[in-house]
């Protein structure tokens, strides 16, 4: 590709996005673009699969902070007429510009030598344990990769020579990762997430609740009498692990309400209505309300 073809070739428009999108915003289009033009539904449409190609190629520029602020500042200088300067100055390579290695080496290669085949970009889906716990998953015939182990939502993998073939070798292939989610657990950060159902005798007298664990044993949660609806607590290093640092279990209470009461269970609640009745739960509030 000619140093020149960088204005003309506009990665926003090929991803449909604004040049003021957001990385969220960008992931979110390159995955349902991702989705209608992958190879596997194509069924060998050239010019679908050049589309898919194209669109990896924009996403793997603008979904890079890095390469975007290069190749933004490129378009930039094109515009600017900085371009023709430089071409002058530099014997009409523009790539020569900047530092070997970056934007530019990748997307226009050099003009002293032979070119590495293109990257190329799939997207995988895993289960949220095996996010947490990683493992090996076969992409294709003779190609297995390990998932590590605490990858989140949106991830990356790099596959150092499985993209597309090159006189100077393959290019490289990267997995963007998609996690279903849990029914149970969730993520933010390094910690994970539950909501535990207590009874609300549990949560007035106080229990010993058992709490499962994504390694799939129980851990003890001691509540004391009182527990509110709502009270998180954290359960220590069981949440993701890197390395030698693991993140929190934290659970917050979830106090179930019974639907239907009658028989002993209404009239043991109606004596205890009748026991407590001197608490007023909405003194305060009937009392700010008027202020």
């Amino acid at each position: 590709m000619a140093a020149k073809d960088l204005y003309e070739k506009d990665y926003y428009a090929i991803l449909g996005v604004d040049n003021k999108a957001d990385g969220v915003a960008i992931k979110k289009k390159y995955r349902q673009l991702a989705r209608e033009l992958h190879p596997d539904k194509t069924k060998g449409d050239k010019k679908l699969e050049d589309r898919f190609k194209e669109v990896s190629e924009a996403y793997d520029i603008l979904s890079d902070d890095k390469k975007r602020a290069e190749y933004d500042q490129a378009r930039e200088m094109f515009k600017s007429g900085a371009y023709r300067q430089g071409a002058n100055q530099y014997g009409g390579d523009f790539s020569d510009l900047f530092s070997g290695g970056d934007i530019f080496s990748s997307i226009f290669g050099s003009r002293r030598g032979p070119r590495k085949g293109a990257d190329t970009q799939s997207e995988v889906s895993i289960s949220f344990r095996d996010s947490i716990f990683g493992k090996e998953i076969d992409i294709k015939p003779n190609l297995t990769v390990r998932i590590p182990a605490g990858i989140s939502d949106g991830g990356k993998i790099r596959v150092k020579g499985r993209g597309q073939p090159g006189e100077a070798g393959p290019g490289d292939l990267y997995l963007l990762v998609s996690v279903v989610p849990h029914p149970v657990f969730s993520r933010k950060g390094e910690n994970i997430h539950l909501k535990l159902p207590v009874t609300f005798t549990e949560a007035a007298l106080g229990a010993d609740i058992p709490v499962a664990t994504l390694e799939g044993d129980l851990v003890t949660l001691r509540l004391s009498p009182g527990t509110t609806n709502g009270k998180t607590f954290r359960i220590r290093g069981r949440g993701v692990k890197k390395g030698v640092n693991a993140g929190d279990l934290m659970v917050t209470i979830d106090v179930q309400v019974p639907q239907r009461i009658d028989g002993k269970a209404k009239k043991a609640l109606e004596d205890f209505a009748a026991a407590t009745k001197t608490e007023d739960p909405r003194g305060d509030f009937m009392q700010h309300s008027k202020a």
